[in-house]
């Protein structure tokens, strides 16, 4: 399910799909995740947390997360991605406030949160899409420990870079710009990389981009040029290149992939 706000570009984004490793990132965005069946692994700051069928994930924005997936078979799970502002009165707290542990278990999650998942799924009506996020977090905020956001790695260079590449993926820029707006030396951002991220920059780069263009191609019907240079990429010969690169298929095929796996 994929609805965007009129004149703007927010979106309530809703996807059932297996589970799958995502590097660190982060996003303006509430996001949910309820695994469906097999487990997920949770990871945010330097902590790890195993999910399993029936446990939800709240995370709130602008703050580093990641997903592994370490057992084999059917992983799968419904995410949901959306502004903060839509959520009225939890806009505040999202923004000011972080959980200490970001999943429930499936021992105290009500039946009415999985409904509203299900609903999530299908609704192609803004405000209805809003009522039944409403429904999860009026249900779940209150059983998570939250502390204040500004207490969470907002001075650690791996939040500032994580967070910079988050924000500029889109923008064309080097390593040395990116070293001297963030005021360090582009040879200690390099080993960051490198030690941290097990990346070079350039690929960490080409990640963030191609994880936003698959999230594109999976859940909308926009052309794959305009998702091409909408995720960073200078040409649509680059992004094929890349995409083949680290998915073996094209663009193109990849969403035929994705629409048959969500109709089998």
């Amino acid at each position: 399910m994929h609805l965007t706000y009129k004149n703007t570009k927010d979106e309530i984004l809703a996807v059932m799909r297996q589970a799958k490793h995502e590097p660190p990132h982060l996003h303006h965005a509430l996001e949910l995740v309820w695994v469906k069946s097999g487990s997920l692994e949770l990871g945010m700051g330097e902590e790890l947390y195993h999910m399993q069928a029936g446990d939800v994930g709240i995370l709130f924005p602008d703050l580093i997360h990641h997903y592994q997936v370490f057992s084999a078979g059917q992983n799968m799970a419904v995410f949901v991605n959306a502004p903060p502002f839509i959520v009225g009165a939890y806009e505040e707290t999202l923004n000011q406030k972080a959980q200490k542990i970001p999943v429930l278990k499936a021992s105290v999650i009500p039946e009415d949160v999985y409904r509203s998942f299900d609903a999530l799924l299908t609704t192609k009506d803004i405000p209805i899409a809003q009522a039944y996020l409403q429904i999860v977090l009026a249900r779940c905020i209150g059983k998570l420990n939250l502390v204040e956001k500004s207490n969470v790695g907002s001075n650690d260079l791996i939040y500032q870079t994580v967070s910079y590449i988050s924000a500029n993926f889109k923008k064309k820029f080097s390593l040395e710009e990116m070293a001297k707006d963030l005021g360090v030396s582009k040879y200690v951002l390099s080993r960051l990389f490198s030690k941290t991220f097990h990346r070079n920059f350039n690929q960490y780069l080409n990640d963030a981009r191609l994880n936003y263009a698959c999230h594109r191609l999976e859940n909308t019907s926009d052309s794959i040029t305009n998702i091409c240079l909408d995720s960073g990429f200078e040409s649509q010969r680059t992004f094929n290149r890349v995409f083949k690169e680290r998915y073996k298929i094209s663009p193109s095929d990849y969403r035929s992939t994705c629409l048959k796996d969500m109709l089998s």
